[in-house]
């Protein structure tokens, strides 16, 4: 077994309690898509395509009501924005990395793979060089959970209507508090969490999930402005040495 692979099987593997906390909800998506009209073949193109666990889920809340497609896609292009964080936060490790690697990678990146794979871009004491199987590793390990969760969704949203209201998705929101929590370590981080949280409270009423929106937003955004008014930190050029094409 080479080296690679087994540096994308790890990746996997550290990925797992993620993938338990998605499994639920990722039925729960198949469930309430098919139930709020969503064909079997648009609902799996969606989980294929967009691949965003809360903004699926918000758009087809908003196609249920009958929103019209320009509110659903700046709904969940806003919500999609907290993506840009972890672009920024992935950058000075995979700049080095060929564009056929940076497009898909780009694409996989999840709120669970970002929790896995950027804490073991952090260990310095293992070498720059392979680590992006590790990542490749972790997203195909969410991309292929989500998929199949959606299909047993959709398959059991026939047989068995009420399962949305099992309350399943509470998995979910326990896992998402898991991966917020341990990142919430310096000062953008937490600035962002609160504002978006009083945010998200504040605003609750708002209608087309406009609250959601806005809340997502400005977290955003008052994560981004505490970013710039800290001091950078350069990356350890250390962990690029030994960095070759021959190693991608």
């Amino acid at each position: 077994m080479s080296s690679r692979f087994k540096t994308a099987l790890l990746g996997a593997r550290d990925t797992i309690p993620m993938l338990i906390g998605a499994l639920p909800f990722g039925i729960i998506f198949g469930t309430l898509a098919v139930s709020s009209g969503l064909s079997a073949g648009a609902t799996l193109a969606m989980s294929a395509l967009v691949f965003a666990g809360s903004a699926q889920f918000i758009a087809i809340g908003l196609i249920a009501s009958g929103t019209g497609l320009v509110v659903i896609l700046l709904t969940t292009l806003i919500v999609n924005l907290r993506h840009m964080l972890y672009s920024a936060s992935m950058l000075p490790y995979v700049r080095h990395l060929p564009q056929r690697w940076r497009v898909p990678l780009a694409f996989w990146l999840t709120d669970e793979s970002f929790a896995v794979v950027h804490r073991y871009y952090l260990d310095a004491t293992v070498p720059l060089a392979g680590k992006h199987w590790y990542y490749l590793g972790s997203c195909l390990a969410m991309y292929s959970n989500w998929f199949a969760c959606t299909l047993v969704g959709v398959l059991l949203g026939h047989a068995l209507p009420g399962m949305a209201d099992w309350g399943l998705d509470f998995a979910m929101v326990a896992t998402f508090i898991g991966i917020v929590v341990p990142l919430l370590r310096t000062r953008p981080m937490l600035v962002a969490a609160l504002v978006a949280a009083v945010v998200a409270v504040a605003a609750n009423g708002l209608p087309y999930k406009l609250g959601l929106m806005l809340a997502a937003l400005l977290g955003v955004v008052a994560g981004v402005v505490a970013e710039r008014l800290q001091p950078r930190t350069s990356y350890p050029a250390e962990q690029n040495q030994g960095v070759t094409d021959e190693s991608l």
